[in-house]
């Protein structure tokens, strides 16, 4: 990308500027820097630090710099550009948490207050319309050329600051996941690099890996590079909080953990992944938006070890194992809705929209199979358990 100015328009309006005059106004630059600087100072109050020494040399440094190389390019018009020095005043400005408004305000200031001592000199120098024309114009071409370069360098400058910003974010997750916890100590060091605040809970949240990014707040920690894309979110049941989740992470597939101390974030996104793979098997529903485990956590425990229930389920449902796979569903299904909702024909009966005579029929069966460990309340503990797990595989939970 050139420069502006430096085709060969550009090159003509630098050679039509008489380079004589260069040397009758080399001598006026600290008195034209002071102006500059005077009227910059007094018109943006983002630059009046009249205490700040330093600060004061600085703006001086880069008014003399601007005036000494608009100099240069007149005297030589094969005078190489070099962006860098102004590239640096963009960095600086990135630096001081502004905007460029300011710089350019200063800039046309200092182009008013150049292009005003010009035309005060114009006769002593012997300048023509023409010329004074011109050297007006090759202001405004040099101001293009400084501002360009100082919103490269802005740019550049806060790049650089939000890659860095998002690396110590990253590493703040990493700190936050890690097994055992981190210090509390080295966390809160790094959140504060990481302009994060601390927050009282956090939940995990795992989502399934697809193309795309997220809307969400700053405050939530984004982690899609992971092996297991996840993100980490400050106070999950704070007001607004939920509906923010909801409507961030619609379209996606994703489970949100627990609500758990600072301390205990990896055990939150850990619930969170076994909800998700729970969901992608059909055993927990796969709705739109993300599935939160605090809804489900009975089904989030029982297949919290399922060679376990798995055994149980071999022993507890043993007296139906001779059973037409039909028959086997028909029972297992009473006697469930029997151990939840009572022993009455009728109620049950209702949850699973039959005649009460048939749950009558069905419950002498189960009463004959069982026999006396239907009244044990242990037994009907452990098979509440397995026929639980046995319908939510089914999904028919």
């Amino acid at each position: 990308m050139g420069i502006k100015g430096d085709g060969s328009d550009g090159r003509r309006l630098w050679e039509s500027v008489p380079s004589g005059i260069v040397h009758a106004l080399r001598p006026g630059i600290g008195r034209l820097s002071d102006e500059v600087i005077e009227e910059i100072q007094t018109r943006i109050p983002e630059y009046a630090r009249p205490s700040d020494e330093i600060y004061i040399k600085v703006v001086r440094m880069a008014v003399e710099e601007a005036i000494g190389r608009f100099l240069d390019r007149i005297e030589d018009p094969d005078t190489p550009w070099n962006p860098e020095p102004f590239r640096m005043i963009g960095r600086g400005e990135a630096a001081e948490g502004r905007n460029l408004e300011p710089l350019q305000t200063a800039m046309r200031l200092g182009a008013r207050v150049g292009w005003r001592r010009l035309t005060e000199l114009a006769e002593p120098l012997g300048l023509s319309p023409q010329s004074l024309y011109d050297l007006g114009e090759a202001i405004f071409v040099y101001l293009d050329q400084l501002a360009d370069a100082a919103a490269q360098g802005f740019d550049e400058a806060r790049a650089h600051a939000a890659g860095e910003m998002e690396r110590r974010r990253h590493r703040l997750l990493d700190l936050l996941l890690s097994q055992p916890s981190a210090g509390a100590e080295a966390i809160a060091d790094l959140a504060k690099a990481a302009g994060w605040r601390l927050p009282r809970t956090v939940a995990g949240v795992a989502l399934d890996d697809q193309n795309g990014t997220p809307s969400l707040p700053p405050d939530v920690l984004v982690g899609l590079e992971r092996p297991q894309p996840c993100l980490l979110v400050p106070d999950p049941n704070g007001p607004g909080q939920p509906q923010m989740l909801e409507k961030s992470l619609r379209g996606w597939r994703a489970a949100v953990g627990p609500a758990v101390p600072l301390n205990r974030a990896a055990v939150s996104l850990q619930w969170a992944e076994e909800a998700l793979d729970l969901a992608r098997r059909g055993v927990l529903p796969g709705a739109r938006g993300p599935l939160r485990c605090a809804d489900h956590m009975a089904t989030l425990i029982v297949f919290k070890d399922e060679d376990l229930v798995g055994a149980l389920a071999q022993a507890r449902l043993a007296p139906l194992a001779h059973l037409r796979k039909s028959q086997q569903d028909r029972l297992a299904e009473t006697l469930l809705a029997w151990l939840r909702y009572g022993r009455g024909a009728g109620e049950v009966a209702a949850r699973l929209h039959v005649h009460p005579q048939t749950v009558r029929y069905r419950l002498r069966q189960l009463e004959e199979l069982y026999g006396e460990q239907l009244g044990d309340p242990d037994i009907r503990f452990e098979l509440e358990i397995v026929l639980r797990a046995r319908q939510a595989r089914s999904g028919t939970a």
